[in-house]
């Protein structure tokens, strides 16, 4: 039994959050969202745009927004982790050398309107 008053619907889900127009977000580009208190980098990698949280799963350090230029942290599809030479999967997120084994997690991004939108989806 539920106590009185007490709301068993489950919460809205997250809201998607505007990374860039598509007009102003180039292939080899990037950017930096916070969505909901979480980092998250969103590439544009030859016309397809992926994102993931911007965290490196050995250490928690940032990826993109470490304060790197992006060609010092990007190769082709790949992010690496600025303190300990991890390289992640931008395509999918997959842990792809040491010292990182676990995937960071990536999220769904959209084109609305022109616009380049991306959410955290984990709480679904």
């Amino acid at each position: 039994m539920f106590a009185a008053g007490h709301d068993t619907r489950k919460s809205p889900m997250p809201e998607w959050t505007d990374v860039a127009p598509v007009s102003e977000f180039g292939p080899g580009q990037s950017r930096l969202v916070t969505v909901a208190g979480v980092a998250i980098a969103v590439f544009n990698l030859d016309g397809s745009y992926y994102a993931l949280e911007d965290v490196c799963s050995h250490d928690g350090s940032p990826l993109l927004g470490c304060g790197l230029d992006q060609a010092e942290v990007m190769e082709g599809d790949q992010i690496i982790c600025p303190r300990h030479g991890a390289r992640f999967c931008i395509r999918t997120g997959a842990a792809l050398t040491p010292p990182a084994y676990e995937p960071v997690p990536c999220f769904p991004v959209r084109i609305q309107d022109g616009m380049v939108q991306t959410r955290d989806n984990r709480w679904d």
